[in-house]
């Protein structure tokens, strides 16, 4: 396993990583497949660049198998804090320890970023293995986002969760 700071250059693989994500665990997203399948290579690269965000790409067997974003706040009142978005492991690649690298991997950048005191993310409410993972690595649930995702009329909850850094 290795992970990496994902650039342009890795937009191609994140996009197909990203639409399989979208379309295999919608209740996982605020995006949805129907909005991004549309999107260019071009759009990826963009995301990728490292401007304002960091996204890590877990690669097993030179396949790209998950990726994890770290978004750190930039308006005055709230650049002490981070959020981490897009955490998704392969379906035939979990249980391998790559979500924990993913987040170690974020969570250390964030630690790295000068005035980052907190690093936010939501997480479904009924995802017990994500949560697991979360809570193992020091983060705690401050608040529950109730009928967050409206998926096909179908309402999931959402559990906020912080960690101080």
């Amino acid at each position: 396993m290795e992970i990496i700071l994902l650039t342009p250059g890795n937009a191609t693989e994140y996009q197909e990583l990203r639409l399989t994500a979208l379309k295999s665990s919608p209740e996982a997203f605020s995006s949805s497949y129907e909005e991004e399948k549309c999107n260019s290579v071009s759009f990826y690269e963009e995301r990728l660049n490292g401007e304002q965000s960091y996204t890590y790409g877990a690669f097993l067997h030179n396949n790209l198998a998950g990726t994890v974003t770290l978004f750190p706040e930039t308006k005055n009142k709230i650049k002490h804090r981070a959020h981490i978005f897009a955490m998704y492991v392969s379906e035939e690649f979990r249980k391998r320890g790559l979500g924990k690298a993913l987040m170690n991997a974020a969570i250390e950048k964030a630690q790295e970023l000068e005035g980052i005191e907190q690093i936010h993310l939501t997480v479904n409410a009924s995802n017990e293995a994500a949560k697991m993972l979360y809570l193992s690595l020091g983060f705690s649930t401050y608040g529950v986002d109730k009928k967050a995702l409206n998926i096909e009329g179908r309402y999931y909850d959402e559990e906020l969760m912080v960690k101080m850094v």
